[in-house]
Order: structure tokens, then C-alpha cells, then sequence
């Protein structure tokens, strides 16, 4: 059977669907233990991009804030965070900033990637706050559209800043100063 969208969307009885609305959160937990390492791996390296190193700083604080709101959910839903996912989302964060360390315009690389990030954290908010509209959550909508808030506008700024930083990593390299990070 197809999915039908004029379909009722009031999923608030169902115990399947809340099942996978906790599942939602705890990935969305997940997806964010993974941002914490990729931030944290990216600032233990930069040394050429200040502005850089700054809204990855303010982000992480954002970051703490949106598990520690995941938390609260979760644990109001009598379920928590799964420790399989978030290990395995924190491995792949600091695997992928790994990676990156080997290319000669690893600051680039990163940046390509928080971009992608970011959009992807939208797109995980946007379907929790649909989740929890259908499964009867109302009160989660507003905690989880601040978190969608905060991953606009680091997603904006980041996309704002990639015509200046690249045009600064082509002046850093010319100069022979450190340029991949």
C-alpha cells in the first residue's frame, strides 16, 4: 500500500509510532555526539582561521544544549539515549575529521563537510518536529524548532563564509603560510 498524505496524521494512539518517534530522538542524539567530536577534532587543529575556530566554538556550545534538550525528551518519554548509536556516531565523527587531516586543503574539506552537516541536522529537526505533530508531542515542537534555529543560522554562516575563506586559503598558500588549517 503507498503512502497516502491526505491521509489522518494523527498517530498519537499508535505505540509503533511513538516507538519511532523515540528512535528519531535518540538518532537525532546520536547525529549530535557525532557533531560534538567533529568540532572538536576541527578545533584542536585549526590555526589559520580564527573566525573559524569561533563559530565552531559557539556551535558546540549549541550542541551541548540540543543533547542536553534530546536528554530531557527522552528521558520524559521513559526511554534515553542509545550508547550503541552514540559510539558508533562519535567514531565516524572523529574518523571523518581524521581524514580530512591528510588533504592539503584539509580547512576546505571541513568546511565542505560542516556545510553538508549542518543541512542534514535540519532535515533530522525538521522530521522530529513532523513526528512529534503526528504522535501527539505538541510540547516537543518548540524545543525542537530552537534546535532547527540553531542549525540554520550556523548553516547560513557557514555558507556565508565560503567565498572569504576560500579566497583565504589561496592567499595563505601563495604566502607560503599554513593554509590547510
Amino acid at each position: 500500500m503507498a503512502y497516502d498524505q491526505t491521509a489522518s496524521t494523527d498517530l498519537s494512539s499508535s505505540d509503533q509510532a511513538k516507538q519511532s518517534y523515540i528512535a528519531g530522538i535518540q538518532n537525532a542524539h546520536a547525529l549530535e555526539k557525532q557533531a560534538t567530536q567533529l568540532i572538536n577534532r576541527q578545533l584542536e587543529r585549526i590555526e589559520s582561521y580564527p573566525e573559524v575556530a569561533a563559530l565552531l566554538r559557539q556551535h558546540g556550545a549549541e550542541t551541548e544544549a540540543q543533547i542536553q534538550r534530546l536528554d530531557g525528551i527522552l528521558q520524559e518519554l521513559g526511554s534515553s539515549p542509545s550508547a550503541i548509536k552514540d559510539l558508533a556516531t562519535e567514531m565516524s565523527g572523529n574518523m571523518a575529521a581524521l581524514a580530512h587531516t591528510v588533504m592539503s586543503d584539509e580547512i576546505m574539506k571541513n568546511h565542505f563537510a560542516n556545510v553538508a552537516f549542518e543541512a542534514f541536522e535540519q532535515a533530522t529537526y525538521r522530521s522530529l518536529i513532523a513526528m512529534a505533530q503526528a504522535t501527539g508531542h505538541q510540547h516537543h515542537v518548540a524545543i525542537f524548532e530552537a534546535s532547527l534555529g540553531e542549525e540554520e543560522k550556523t548553516f547560513s554562516t557557514l555558507l556565508d563564509m565560503t567565498d572569504q575563506l576560500a579566497t583565504k586559503f589561496l592567499h595563505l598558500s601563495v604566502a607560503g603560510e599554513q593554509a590547510k588549517r
